[in-house]
């Protein structure tokens, strides 16, 4: 059975955080597998991901629930919940200590890569990514299921990261001392300002000093992800230096970790995201708003 806080195995058809259709279809029996769905949308898409998950989804799979499992003290949109939060959920899922995690999700935002950084922020190293998501899966003739699994509760032993989140002030400080580069992931129109952001009271453009890499980017047509050339081509079109540390932000802290998931993959392990991402750094509050930049990356 698998250490929950060792590294992620390397197997034929896996590779570091990624795992393939037909590997999670030779492994999905093993006992110490556990399938969650992570799937998320935005808001006016008109989808509904838990709707989508009852009629469709990987026969064992239980569904996180990115809108429910966060930080709801406070009015920002996907921040990281306490520790107690996120163990207590997860142990009614059935996920916790000796299990190894392997999260999907219906494509789009791919927030699949949200709930992988949520689970290693909180000390879980044993977690990969299916690799084009549901729609990967169907294509591999992969069943599908509209019956929720009964999972048993499960100890979960929660260890947060510290080195693997970053807030405002640390990025600001980050970018002062040139410790980092800040690269975010939103698509080039919102990132220069041209587009507004679509959530009120959100002013538009990016951190001065950012860059830009725009996650869809990072993959192929079919959703899945570029190999290690195509990933490093996209940072470096986007002028980030691969041998220096890197914080990922987005629009809410979704995205972003697709970023982070992609450097993982190029075996970069100096990688943090800025979990409050656009959402609260272009906040306007007035006076005490953060500087903004529009345009493209200087």
């Amino acid at each position: 059975m698998a250490d929950s806080q060792s590294m992620p195995r390397q197997q034929s058809g896996e590779t570091g955080s990624l795992v393939s259709a037909a590997w999670l279809a030779d492994h999905m029996t093993a006992p110490d597998i556990r399938i969650v769905d992570a799937s998320w949308h935005f808001p006016d898409s008109g989808r509904k991901a838990h709707a989508e998950y009852e009629e469709a989804h990987i026969p064992g799979a239980v569904f996180f629930d990115i809108d429910e499992i966060k930080d709801t003290a406070g009015d920002l949109p996907h921040m990281l919940p306490p520790a107690e939060k996120f163990s207590s959920r997860v142990r009614e899922m059935g996920l916790g200590d000796g299990n190894r995690l392997v999260i999907y999700d219906t494509g789009g935002v791919h927030p699949a890569a949200r709930v992988w950084w949520m689970f290693r922020v909180f000390g879980c190293r044993d977690v990969v990514v299916l690799d084009g998501g549901l729609a990967g899966w169907r294509a591999q003739d992969g069943r599908i299921d509209d019956i929720p699994p009964i999972p048993r509760r499960r100890h979960f032993s929660p260890r947060y990261q510290a080195t693997l989140v970053r807030d405002a002030d640390q990025v600001a400080q980050a970018l002062d001392k040139g410790t980092a580069q800040v690269v975010d992931a939103r698509g080039g129109p919102r990132f220069s300002g041209a587009d507004p952001d679509p959530r009120p009271g959100i002013r538009s453009g990016h951190i001065p000093g950012s860059l830009n890499v725009p996650f869809a980017s990072l993959f192929n047509d079919d959703g899945t992800y570029k190999d290690p050339d195509g990933l490093r081509a996209a940072f470096e079109a986007g002028g980030v230096d691969l041998s220096r540390p890197v914080i990922t932000t987005c629009g809410s802290g979704i995205t972003a970790c697709t970023l982070a998931l992609a450097l993982d993959i190029l075996g970069k392990k100096d990688v943090a995201v800025y979990d409050g991402s656009w959402a609260d750094w272009g906040a306007d509050r007035g006076d005490q708003s953060r500087p903004i930049a529009t345009g493209a990356p200087a």
